[in-house]
């Protein structure tokens, strides 16, 4: 079976904006590494659930915001619908609601949340209607502002959770019909822990998982969907406590049937395996696999998630793992795929 995936990219160097690839599961090999879109810095992608539209950051001249394509199902070619560009940096995470209604955007450089309106059936996207700006700081000198980092709906559909790197915040938002945003709860993590992205276990939908750049760690949190509220249970290192060297983490996703979560660690290099409690969903640590790469930015799991893929930015390659689905465990398939500052990887 052929699946099609898109990557996410810096255009700093090389890179001429998304590219598509194939994974042919039956092979375990991927191959047509090949440009979709071209197109500024496209350095985080939304694919919709019903797989119509993509979703990109976009950074054009000194302006950046979002970009919206309709998907060929068939051929994985992107068509470009329209752009939202504001003066300034571009925005760092795009994301939707679980019907589509509504796009979000943070901005890492700027400090801000921003929503807007997709239009239905077209896919186009509104200028902002709603724009939050946070504010503070934390000890670690990479934490002299705000640095809004992830944007994500509870699985409720009720609220927006925002993560600011900055100020060590988990912040929490209502989302009015015409997209206004309006906070309604907000937890302070651990100070100089760099908070960076968030993932919901899959059936227990109290629980999140958030991975931490600076101290990295999985935070394991309970979600409160009466008050939109967040509690920590636990946490737990993603690198061996030997490691002293210089390490973010980065990407945070859970397998499909709730029972592993994964992890990237930029510096050492890995994906954190993590098991989880049937009950609870507290994790157990399992190991750590080399992501045969300098800098693993992101990873994905195929649609039969029986394969795991990691971009690695700075060495520019992907690489495949087969993935045990009783344990958890990867095995290094194929290693050195050519793929352009590759920093977002998402699957149809």
């Amino acid at each position: 079976m052929n699946y099609i995936g898109y990557i996410g990219t810096y255009t700093k160097k090389d890179s001429k904006g998304i590219y598509s690839f194939e994974l042919d599961t039956e092979e375990a090999t991927i191959k047509n590494v090949n440009v979709a879109a071209t197109i500024g810095s496209p350095t985080y992608l939304n694919i919709t659930d019903d797989k119509q539209f993509l979703y990109s950051v976009a950074k054009e001249g000194e302006n950046g915001g979002v970009a919206a394509y309709s998907i060929d199902l068939s051929s994985g070619q992107l068509t470009l619908l329209n752009k939202q560009l504001t003066p300034g940096a571009n925005p760092c995470h795009v994301n939707t609601d679980q019907r589509h209604h509504y796009l979000f955007s943070t901005n890492y450089h700027k400090g801000t949340v921003d929503s807007y309106l997709i239009e239905q059936e077209k896919g186009t996207v509104s200028p902002p209607v709603s724009t939050i700006q946070h504010n503070g700081s934390g000890p670690d000198h990479r934490q002299e502002k705000a640095h809004t980092h992830y944007s994500g709906m509870t699985p409720d559909g009720k609220y927006l959770a925002a993560i600011d790197l900055g100020s060590d915040l988990l912040a929490t938002y209502s989302v009015s019909k015409k997209g206004e945003l309006n906070e309604v709860s907000r937890l302070d993590l651990p100070p100089g822990s760099g908070p960076r992205h968030l993932t919901f276990h899959p059936q227990l939908k109290s629980i999140a998982y958030l991975v931490t750049e600076f101290s990295s760690r999985v935070i394991v949190l309970n979600y409160n969907p009466d008050h939109g509220s967040f509690s920590i249970l636990q946490s737990v290192k993603t690198i061996p406590e030997e490691f002293t060297e210089n390490n973010q983490g980065s990407a945070i996703h859970v397998s499909s049937d709730g029972k592993f979560v994964y992890s990237g660690n930029r510096g050492h290099n890995s994906i954190a395996v993590f098991k989880t409690e049937e009950q609870t969903g507290e994790l157990t640590f399992v190991e750590n696999t080399s992501s045969e790469g300098d800098w693993p930015r992101d990873f994905v799991l195929d649609p039969t998630e029986k394969f795991l893929i990691v971009a690695n930015q700075e060495s520019n390659n992907l690489v495949l793992f087969s993935r045990d689905t009783d344990t958890g465990k990867l095995t290094l398939v194929e290693k050195d795929i050519a793929a352009p500052e590759p920093i977002c990887l998402k699957f149809l």
